[in-house]
């Protein structure tokens, strides 16, 4: 869905003020669990996003950074950590507003990851949901967390629906996404099915994306990806944010991370 108002919130040329823009993108979350909103950034933005993104990535331990075999990092966990700028990259109109006007006055970031589909070391995810969330300490008995494991270092656990209901994530794409690189499949309206899949849902749907668009989503949207097509040079960099509509956590867990708006 394209933005349709100015970053000043005035009425644009469309006649669209800034509240029914903010309003049309929360109708289109809602119903199909996801809204991809373009031209969010400036080719130049992306730019220096990506070389910055690349140069902090290089110098991280193998572990944390994943690399292909000719070097270029093709996914990272911890990137708040890795690239402080990923905690305030993402406050560019309208992202802000819609995150604020999701989750509410508590929301906060919670986590960082970054993804490439590198032409050398393409790729492939079935369908799945987000489930899991990273935390201080995995081992606290809970009667809501379960599934407890540690991703590069960091313990994760497989959250309630209730919560992942209340969560929404920001895929800040770095590069042009086409049917030749393996773009993200998801299946409109899957995310009210909570963890389970449904055959109700609607026939998937490819994300086509251009450099500094932004694809908003459901962790429960189920979701998929291909591997690209053979003897592309197309890479597919994505910084991937995740938001929490709450700093508090059940059962005395604790959030990794949480960055409030």
């Amino acid at each position: 869905m394209l933005s349709l108002f100015r970053e000043d919130g005035r009425i644009n040329r469309h006649g669209v003020t800034h509240m029914d823009a903010v309003e049309s993108h929360l109708k289109k979350i809602a119903e199909d669990g996801f809204d991809l909103i373009r031209g969010v950034y400036a080719a130049s933005r992306i730019d220096l996003m990506a070389a910055d993104m690349e140069r902090a990535l290089q110098q991280q331990p193998e572990e944390i950074a994943i690399r292909s075999n000719v070097g270029g990092v093709f996914a990272a966990r911890n990137v708040l950590a890795l690239w402080p700028e990923a905690a305030t990259v993402w406050r560019q109109p309208p992202v802000l507003e819609i995150l604020a006007a999701a989750l509410g006055p508590k929301a906060g970031l919670v986590r960082g990851l970054y993804f490439d589909k590198p032409p050398e070391r393409t790729w492939a995810l079935p369908w799945h949901k987000d489930l899991t969330i990273a935390v201080r300490d995995n081992r606290r008995s809970s009667t809501v967390f379960s599934k407890p494991t540690v991703k590069a270092g960091v313990p994760h656990v497989e959250a309630p629906r209730e919560l992942l209901e209340n969560m929404l994530t920001v895929r800040i794409h770095l590069d042009e996404v086409t049917e030749e690189n393996g773009p993200l499949k998801v299946l409109p309206g899957s995310h009210l099915t909570g963890k389970g899949q449904s055959a109700d849902t609607a026939a998937p749907v490819n994300i086509l994306a251009g450099r500094g668009d932004v694809l908003l989503m459901r962790p429960l949207l189920a979701h998929a990806s291909n591997h690209s097509s053979v003897g592309t040079l197309r890479h597919r960099r994505i910084l991937h944010l995740e938001f929490a509509g709450t700093p508090e956590l059940p059962d005395g867990y604790r959030w990794f991370d949480f960055r409030p708006l």
